[in-house]
């Protein structure tokens, strides 16, 4: 079986929910449509000039996730994408209503600077919690930690995995390669979390259970190998 090459992952809530696969060694991107079960016809394409605003190849991207934001028409869906500026850890905060980037900055000056000194560590962020007083997420991290950082207060928590919700996470600390979130399940908001070695888990949020590891295939993640 072809074996799924060293890719990101992120989550896209404009319109209909959809995760990227951002492939490093090739420079190449596939979208994975959530309601379809499959990567759209003519994926994997080339980054080069595909994303307006954020020019940086595939290998130097990190991680990434969606944030939204309460509006009068329904919703402002952020893509923030978390990439290497030469030594400096930097991020894009990318419109997914106009498609294309609105800024670039570091990390450092950005309004994500608690999650700095993790950088490095990052395997994935998870939207947790959302009310008028809090807006948490939790961020995996492949060290046997993980963080609830919360944007409004700026509070940011360093939690072992042991112990934690994310318990079973801490024996595939050393296997995993990026992690994303599909909040388009009617009951659950699923968190899946892909390993170094052609397997992905599942994190069911509301059930606080972990199932898998399951293999990636033309079942599983039709379209996902030809990356």
């Amino acid at each position: 079986m072809t074996a799924t090459k060293n890719f990101t992952a992120v989550d896209w809530r404009q319109g209909p929910d959809r995760i990227y696969f951002f492939f490093k060694e090739k420079n190449t991107y596939s979208r994975f449509d959530i309601e379809d079960n499959k990567v759209l016809s003519g994926h994997p394409t080339f980054l080069d000039g595909k994303w307006e605003g954020f020019d940086k190849p595939a290998a130097d991207l990190r991680f990434g996730f969606t944030t939204t934001t309460a509006s009068w028409d329904g919703g402002v869906d952020t893509l923030w994408l978390f990439y290497d500026e030469g030594d400096t850890p930097s991020v894009c905060e990318f419109s997914q209503k106009s498609d294309k980037a609105l800024s670039k900055t570091s990390v450092a000056r950005s309004m994500w600077a608690p999650l700095l000194p993790y950088f490095y560590k990052v395997v994935g962020v998870m939207w947790s919690e959302s009310s008028a007083q809090k807006e948490t997420y939790w961020v995996l991290l492949n060290d046997g930690n993980y963080l609830i950082y919360d944007i409004y207060t700026k509070t940011l928590e360093v939690l072992p995995l042991k112990n934690s919700p994310w318990s079973e996470l801490e024996q595939y600390k050393g296997r995993m390669m990026t992690a994303v979130l599909n909040d388009y399940p009617t009951f659950d908001t699923y968190f899946y979390i892909f390993l170094n070695d052609n397997q992905y888990l599942r994190y069911e949020q509301a059930a606080k259970k972990l199932f898998g590891p399951y293999t990636i295939s033309e079942t599983s993640w039709p379209g996902l190998l030809k990356g």
